[in-house]
């Protein structure tokens, strides 16, 4: 039996990240035990080692021949783990090994090229003045649903060609996928794989529209004329690309947006400086990426008996990679790596490539640019209209160990006159 780390953090209880991440506990496991085995309550996975160091998160996820995303699934599943779940959830191709995950990323890496989002500029800053005209004039806004979940709904909704009705029951069908964790939401392991069934009609329906009316350029185009050895997707595989990309897509730039408010109106010298001086908004994005990543952790299985920062694993240990932590390491990114400071960049200008928000290696996200994107254009509308903006209350946040989000979160502001 392994022996476990003399530093204890709950850290797959849901309630241990929902006030704020626990930024002290993970410095204290990258000082004494940077890979440390941890102790888990079965109905989280069980006991596992959480991997808190730059260096460490990269190793494993570099190797993932010796760290499988398939065995027990890369994320929490949110249809229980049940054989014929985990078995649908591993044809996600988040949770795939190569060498298939690399056959399968190529179908859809076009729609994601940088020239590809680059095109759909002028759309997004567009849809983002309408998003902030419904609310300027009023003072006050529900920040959460009136705006940041707006922008990452509507584009990806327009990469899937999805008619402007559905947007709406598809946000509810994600926020039931990802609120396992949240007792408020009450939502169970069959409500989770309702949501999955729910989503594959609404994919199917999209497949059929396309092919009677096709249109390049778009997710749905990749994905029914994708090839992988010779074959095009079948319905089920189109299904499952379609569940992953849409709602990651749609929930970390969300939680991304709402985050990145929260910490500029704690911190009004810094949205100051954004007023000042706008050209610093994607160093500010960059910042709030760094500083609170949208994803907690991702996971993995051990494939072979293996060390990693000096500690022994064994095979089919579960291995835990903790975002947060890797990010606010003072080897990397300075003594003041626990301090929000959108200015990061002038000093480190690679910042972007530094940071673990996206991952790194093989399963480094498709999207990330196109994240990127959505987040500059909606605080360059944001920062010069939202004026003196203030928290009206404590933001309500999602109770997870996955996703840092947050529910509900009132703001005030200057009205626009």
């Amino acid at each position: 039996m392994t022996e476990k780390c003399p530093f204890q953090f709950d850290l797959m209880n849901p309630m241990t990240h929902n006030e704020k991440l626990p930024f002290e506990a993970f410095a204290t496991l990258r000082r004494e035990c940077p890979v440390s085995y941890q102790s888990g309550a079965p109905e989280y996975g069980g006991d596992f080692w959480a991997i808190t160091r730059r260096e460490d998160l990269d190793f494993v996820s570099k190797h993932p021949d010796k760290f499988s995303s398939s065995v027990n699934l890369a994320h929490p599943s949110p249809g229980g783990d049940d054989p014929e779940s985990m078995e649908i959830m591993r044809q996600l191709i988040i949770n795939m090994d190569p060498p298939d995950h690399i056959k399968y990323r190529r179908v859809v890496s076009n729609a994601f090229t940088p020239k590809a989002v680059d095109a759909l500029t002028l759309i997004m800053r567009e849809f983002a003045k309408s998003i902030i005209d419904k609310v300027a004039a009023r003072g006050e806004c529900e920040f959460v649903s009136d705006v940041s979940a707006e922008m990452p709904l509507f584009v990806i909704c327009a990469l899937m060609e999805m008619p402007a009705e559905k947007r709406q029951t598809f946000a509810s069908l994600v926020d039931t996928m990802i609120g396992m964790d949240d007792p408020e939401l009450d939502v169970s392991a069959e409500d989770g794989q309702l949501a999955a069934a729910e989503i594959f009609g609404i994919a199917m329906e999209l497949a059929a529209s396309h092919k009677e009316n096709p249109q390049g350029g778009t997710i749905i185009d990749a994905l029914l004329n994708g090839v992988v050895e010779g074959e095009t997707l079948d319905e089920f595989q189109f299904c499952t690309f379609f569940l992953i990309l849409i709602a990651g897509a749609v929930e970390t730039t969300r939680t991304a947006t709402s985050q990145g408010m929260r910490l500029l109106i704690e911190h009004p010298e810094q949205h100051q400086m954004l007023i000042d001086n706008p050209a610093l908004i994607p160093d500010a994005v960059e910042e709030i990426l760094r500083f609170y990543p949208p994803f907690i952790h991702m996971q993995r299985t051990a494939t072979e008996d293996i060390s990693v920062g000096g500690m022994d694993i064994k095979k089919g240990d579960m291995v835990k990679l903790f975002y947060p932590s890797v990010n606010h390491e003072a080897e990397v990114f300075g003594d003041d790596a626990d301090v929000f400071d959108i200015t990061r960049t002038q000093r480190m200008a690679d910042l972007k490539n530094q940071h673990r928000t996206f991952g790194v290696g093989q399963h480094f996200c498709i999207g990330s640019h196109l994240a990127r994107k959505e987040l500059c254009i909606m605080f360059e509308e944001i920062v010069p209209r939202l004026r003196n903006p203030k928290l009206a209350g404590a933001p309500h946040n999602l109770v997870s160990n996955f996703i840092p989000g947050i529910k509900h979160m009132k703001i005030t502001f200057d009205p626009e006159l």
